[in-house]
């Protein structure tokens, strides 16, 4: 490795080389340290399957238009207003561009599978999913020179006045070094996998956690940002959380323990009780505030409930549903008392009222005189087998990260940008998600600010 580059990206999922590679466009020489071992690069963008971007009409694999305008009130909606309304509308303005970016580095599109989630208008689908997107990322950022080292975990950053000026690497065989560059770029996610970080916020039930995705990242770059001055954004008990099957492992389950059922049935806690609207909204725009509900039940832990009558409504997962023939045997399965769920899905089924079901619109299926209520799509159940999934929260990324103004760039304590610090995707998540989610957005904020970035951090380069 040479002592000094123009940029260093830190990280190796799609925001640090979307960085990469549109700093090594904009003619730097581009070094990436990639954490994890080269067979577990690229974090959680692994396993990811799609990208929100807006667009202005139809294509081969998007079935109408999505104004700029309409993302914008998807993000105000699932975030509550708690975002950074310029930097969010910069973001959505430059998802446009993205679409046809992303495939002249050689990333290729598919049309959206039956049962995602209703995303065939909105989100472009990666053709062989996250794994495949971020080969064809690598492959065009190695072909372009840039320079890769897996392995490669970053001790300590040297940062003076805001400016950075060395990284300090330990190897497994190469032992200790130090990088020097012109420009950084921090795209090293979030601190999702530190479960000691987690518990200072949630204290023991974290340990009923979760995490989805890449055991690698730890927080320990945000952790060193925000000891050396940069300046902090999000609440650190938000992140992407949905609900996965508690039967997932505790690391790297990605997206087959996801549960996408929840509009089809009923969700009960380990005392058998409802505690949530199932059919508050449309599902993309839900399904990420399932993790926290989960969260909030005693022990961490919810059973979806359902019949056989939608088994084929939606995606399957990795594990088969919990079957019983009778809702009492199901709740022996489940360990929950017979009589109380029993009792939850009668009360639950005399509410429901007659309607045209459609899960794709928000339809008259609801019920009546029941709290909480199930506002659309609710039919009883009463088809065996019943049918149950057991899920826990399942914490995707955190929001806790650093500030960072519309070119990407850091922004210190005092409020001034740093003169040669940039950050991309999770780590800078919280400025656009101050709370909530929708499908797709994530990887549309790694790959925005990650090409801001990388041009900015190419430019100072050069200056």
């Amino acid at each position: 490795m040479g002592s000094k580059y123009d940029v260093l990206v830190i990280g190796g999922g799609n925001a640090a080389l979307c960085a990469a590679i549109s700093a090594r466009r904009g003619g730097a020489s581009v070094l990436v340290l990639e954490g994890a071992p080269k067979f577990y690069r690229g974090g959680n963008t692994r396993h990811t399957r799609n990208m929100r971007c807006a667009h202005d009409a139809a294509t081969e694999i998007l079935t109408g238009p999505y104004t700029e305008q309409e993302f914008w009130e998807d993000l105000l909606r699932v975030t509550g207003g708690q975002t950074d309304e310029e930097l969010a509308r910069h973001m959505i303005r430059e998802s446009k561009d993205i679409l046809n970016w992303i495939v002249e580095q050689g990333v290729r599109w598919q049309p959206s599978l039956g049962g995602t989630l209703s995303l065939g208008r909105t989100n472009s689908f990666f053709l062989g999913g996250g794994r495949a997107m971020l080969n064809a990322l690598y492959l065009t950022a190695e072909r372009l020179g840039v320079e890769v080292e897996y392995d490669a975990e970053v001790i300590d950053l040297v940062i003076e006045d805001g400016m950075f000026l060395a990284a300090r690497l330990k190897r497994p065989v190469k032992g200790e070094t130090e990088i020097r560059a012109t420009s950084l770029v921090a795209a090293a996610g979030g601190f999702e996998a530190n479960v000691e970080w987690l518990k200072r916020y949630w204290g023991e039930a974290a340990d009923n956690f979760l995490i989805r995705g890449t055991p690698y990242n730890r927080g320990s770059i945000l952790k060193l940002l925000l000891d050396k001055g940069v300046q902090e954004v999000g609440d650190p008990t938000q992140c992407h959380a949905v609900a996965i099957d508690a039967r997932a492992p505790k690391f790297d389950g990605g997206i087959i323990t996801r549960h996408d059922s929840v509009v089809f049935g009923i969700v009960v806690n380990k005392h058998a009780q409802r505690f949530y609207d199932e059919g508050e909204d449309i599902w993309p725009k839900r399904y990420a505030i399932w993790g926290r509900l989960v969260a909030a039940q005693p022990d961490q832990i919810a059973y979806i409930i359902f019949d056989s009558t939608v088994v084929t409504s939606f995606m399957p997962t990795l594990f088969p549903p919990i079957a019983g023939q009778s809702v009492a045997e199901l709740a022996g399965k489940l360990e929950l008392d017979p009589t109380a769920l029993e009792k939850t899905i009668t009360e639950f089924n005399a509410a429901v009222r007659p309607g045209t079901f459609d899960h794709t619109i928000l339809d008259d299926c609801r019920t009546e005189g029941i709290t909480p209520p199930k506002t659309h799509w609710a039919r009883k159940i009463e088809t065996p087998p019943y049918l149950a999934y057991p899920v826990r929260p399942g914490i995707t990324f955190t929001y806790l990260g650093t500030r960072v103004n519309k070119e990407a760039r850091m922004l210190m304590k005092g409020g001034k940008p740093s003169s040669n610090m940039f950050a991309a995707g999770e780590i800078m998540a919280g400025n656009v998600l101050g709370q909530g989610y929708a499908a797709g957005m994530g990887m549309t904020i790694g790959s925005v600010f990650g090409r801001i970035a990388g041009r900015e951090a190419a430019e100072h380069a050069r200056n």
